[in-house]
């Protein structure tokens, strides 16, 4: 089976796959974290949907996100112990990054909810499906005729339709989303048309770092692009190739693998 973290790994760099699955014995761990940090993220936007509900029409901007803030702080410290406890290599600085994009992440919802609640004129929790629609979070997609697997961070499902979303804390593009990112999202697409028997014609990318969400269609030339991924994938993870070194200077200087590939 491909997991789409493989797919995701491969768009950023095939060297990384390979060294991931070949050379590096720690991948566990890195991927663990990866996960419990997706979780905690996944729970800090549980906790603002469920203060939002405390939000009336005639509260001002401040007292909205003091609202919203209520309890973020001590959930992702604790939270953040918990991870450092399963000896899981999370430092101050992810840390920090984590509260930073929350209170981002709050700043910009207080500003939609109160623009929102004067317009309609209702309170909060009367118009709390505009902003967390009924969904799915972390669900485990899996297809072994494909041999795809892979846990999409949220799917929303409205007026029947499943609409997957990604979230990704890296900055994005200036138009768009970033090709891996489409990539990642058309697979869980597929998978979800798999399991529900449906059709998904779009999905999200929330660029957390600036607050916004960007759609992705389906079309035929995106699907394609991801079975020619997943045949490249197999060629790595399945019978060793290895690829050749393509040297980026931005990606390559924040690899923690650049002493291994890059070396004489």
């Amino acid at each position: 089976m491909i997991n789409i973290s493989s797919i995701k790994t491969h768009m950023y760099c095939p060297m990384k796959l390979y060294i991931q699955n070949h050379v590096d014995l720690n991948k566990n761990s890195d991927f663990q974290l990866a996960i419990e940090i997706k979780k905690l993220k996944i729970d800090i936007l549980d906790l603002i949907q469920k203060n939002m509900r405390k939000i009336k029409k005639d509260m001002g901007m401040n007292q909205i996100e003091h609202i919203l803030s209520q309890n973020i702080d001590s959930y992702i410290k604790s939270t953040a112990d918990a991870i450092i406890s399963m000896n899981l290599d999370l430092d101050n600085d992810q840390i920090n990054q984590i509260i930073d994009d929350a209170y981002f992440n709050i700043k910009i919802t207080a500003l939609k909810i109160k623009q929102s609640m004067t317009i309609l004129d209702k309170n909060a929790f009367e118009i709390i499906d505009m902003f967390f629609p009924n969904s799915m979070y972390s669900y485990l997609l899996k297809d072994p005729q494909l041999e795809l697997i892979g846990m999409c961070d949220k799917i929303e499902i409205i007026d029947g339709k499943y609409y997957p979303v990604a979230i990704k804390s890296s900055t994005p593009p200036i138009k768009g989303v970033w090709d891996q990112d489409a990539i990642e999202l058309v697979a869980y697409a597929i998978l979800l048309e798999e399991e529900f028997e449906t059709e998904v014609f779009v999905g999200f990318v929330d660029y957390e770092k600036i607050g916004d969400r960007r759609p992705v269609v389906m079309d035929v030339n995106l699907r394609k692009g991801l079975f020619d991924v997943m045949r490249e994938v197999k060629e790595i993870t399945d019978n060793k190739k290895l690829p050749d070194v393509r040297k980026n200077p931005r990606k390559c200087g924040n690899c923690e693998y650049n002493d291994i590939c890059l070396k004489d």
